[in-house]
């Protein structure tokens, strides 16, 4: 009787291990190994916003199939000789959702740079580069959002709006920016 029970228990065991080790297998990373060695390598605030920016651009020329373009052809063999590698894949949904969760780590790194060390100014001009590359992405992605169908999509595309909406609040919170004489004899 009690080794029946044991043998009950340890099969209920496997198979929820076995169920956990599944879902753990399909999670999908948002940002390709190449990507994450370049995220690694910029250390300085104002970089790894900058390379989050360039993977979320990866994305937007997948979903809208300008990858295959003979005018980025020659921009793609760059990138792939700067160690970007090949684009990403995946479906409309799937690539949405990584440009949300892209948007979402250099929200953390901002946030995390911000905790440490509150005046530092990489933080505002970071946070200006991010505002305007997510005006950008939703200015491309917004027409793609009425034509959702599956839940997966809508839920991405809502996430990738709470995140661009976070993300312009706290870039309309900041003071106007201080041209220095640098910046001011460019502008003239």
């Amino acid at each position: 009787m009690i080794s029946r029970i044991l043998l009950t228990f340890a099969i209920a065991l496997i198979a929820v291990f076995s169920f956990l080790t599944h879902a753990v297998a399909q999670q999908r990373d948002h940002l390709t190994q190449q990507e994450v060695d370049l995220v690694k390598e910029a250390q300085i605030l104002d970089k790894r916003i900058d390379v989050f920016i360039k993977a979320t651009e990866r994305r937007i020329m997948v979903i809208n199939g300008s990858a295959t373009a003979a005018a980025n052809a020659k921009q793609l063999k760059k990138d792939s000789e700067k160690g970007w590698g090949e684009l990403p894949t995946g479906s409309r949904a799937e690539l949405v959702s990584d440009i949300a969760k892209i948007l979402d780590e250099a929200i953390t790194n901002i946030d995390d740079v911000s905790a440490r060390d509150e005046r530092n100014p990489l933080i505002a001009k970071s946070l200006r580069k991010l505002a305007q590359a997510t005006n950008t992405i939703m200015s491309q992605l917004k027409p793609l959002a009425t034509e959702a169908k599956s839940e997966a999509e809508v839920a991405s595309f809502e996430l990738l709006n709470e995140d661009a909406q976070s993300i312009m609040e706290a870039a309309n919170k900041l003071p106007p920016e201080i041209l220095t004489d640098k910046k001011a004899k460019k502008s003239n």
